[in-house]
């Protein structure tokens, strides 16, 4: 068990510790490595079990990336960047049981809404990408939730959006790669999936490298120059397959695949 969950406690760092050498990537998408965790909440996992009723416990069973303003949602937790007002992450735990939208949802009661459970000081609202030029960017796709109306409803918190470019961007390449991770739980039986916001160091006319972002609306939510997703899939031995991707926040060409921002996860 111990393994196990160091393998998980890796994969949703994001290439941390015994998944990848490399420090810089780690400080860069602000997570902690597997050997960083506090090792005493990953392993009392094991001697409390998990409620398989409660969709935060079999989500959070093998620990968590970072313990930063962390919020447990209907179906899924994130941890919330007061700074940017956007997510440092949103971890979900997928299953063929989660994709009904068919049948169980109403898409007519589609609402974006403030999260108050954060101070008013620290939220991002509607206001805030009015004109931007942005779309809301679900982190946790709704579509990856839709076991009931109430779980799909609450994809729309805004504590779970981040700006995200929609033309060539959120509508179809960040869409295609959520369809693609969807369809994961075809050949697992359990998908646990990590998404986050980066904010990418690029070279300057002066030959120096500098992280520069946008920020949009009277709050100053940050606008991420990239995001990751990492999915790991859960074999019915019990053995774990995962799969890293880097998208830039910009327009991306239909005729690029998934593949070509695929991330090594090799030592």
């Amino acid at each position: 068990m111990a393994f196990r969950n160091s393998f998980i406690a890796g994969a949703v760092g994001f290439f941390g510790g015994i998944l990848y050498k490399d420090k810089r990537l780690q400080g860069m998408f602000g997570v902690k490595a597997a050997d960083e965790f506090d090792t005493a909440i990953i392993d009392a996992v094991e001697p409390m079990g998990v409620d398989v009723e409660d969709p935060v416990s079999r989500t959070m069973q093998f620990g968590f990336p970072s313990y930063d303003t962390i919020r447990s949602r209907k179906s899924y937790v994130l941890s919330y960047d007061r700074r940017n007002r956007i997510p440092h992450w949103v971890f979900e735990h997928l299953s063929a049981e989660h994709f009904s939208c068919g049948e169980k949802i109403n898409t007519s009661k589609r609402k974006y809404f403030e999260d108050d459970s954060l101070h008013p000081y620290f939220r991002s609202t509607n206001s805030d990408y009015e004109h931007s030029g942005f779309d809301k960017g679900h982190l946790a796709a709704a579509a990856n939730h839709c076991g009931s109306q109430e779980y799909w409803a609450d994809t729309f918190v805004l504590s779970n959006m981040a700006p995200q470019v929609g033309k060539g961007f959120n509508r179809s390449a960040w869409n295609k790669l959520e369809r693609h991770v969807r369809k994961m739980v075809e050949n697992y039986k359990n998908v646990y999936v990590v998404t986050g916001p980066l904010y990418m160091p690029r070279l300057q006319p002066d030959g120096k490298k500098y992280v520069i972002y946008q920020v949009i609306g009277p709050h100053d939510v940050a606008v991420p120059t990239h995001f990751f997703k990492v999915a790991v899939g859960e074999k019915e031995n019990d053995e774990f397959d995962m799969e890293a991707y880097v998208m830039p926040n910009a327009p991306i060409d239909r005729g690029v695949p998934l593949k070509a921002f695929a991330v090594s996860i090799k030592n």
